[in-house]
C-alpha cells in the first residue's frame, strides 16, 4: 500500500488514513470535532451535534419549541371523551 502522505491536521506527522487525516484526527473529523464538520451543526452556542430541523438538534429544537404532542399510531382508533 502506497503512501498517501501526512495528516493534514496541525504539527501532525503520521501517515493519513482517509479524508486527508491520521486516524487519531480521522475520529476527532467524524465526531465533528475538528475543522470542518462532517453534518452541519446545531446552532445552539457550543452544541456540535448534528442539526435535525429549524437549524437546531433535537435536543435544542424541543427546548425552543416545547414538546410536540404524540401522533396515534396509524389504525388506531380516533380517541373519545
Amino acid at each position: 500500500m502506497g503512501n498517501k502522505g501526512t495528516c493534514k491536521a496541525d504539527n501532525c506527522e503520521k501517515d493519513v488514513q482517509a479524508k486527508g487525516y491520521c486516524p487519531r484526527h480521522y475520529k476527532q473529523w467524524r465526531k465533528g470535532k475538528l475543522g470542518k464538520p462532517r453534518y452541519t451543526t446545531c446552532h445552539a452556542e457550543n452544541c456540535r451535534k448534528p442539526r435535525v430541523r429549524g437549524g437546531l438538534c433535537t435536543e435544542h429544537y424541543a427546548q425552543t419549541h416545547g414538546k410536540t404532542k404524540a401522533r396515534p399510531a396509524e389504525g388506531a382508533a380516533p380517541a373519545t371523551t
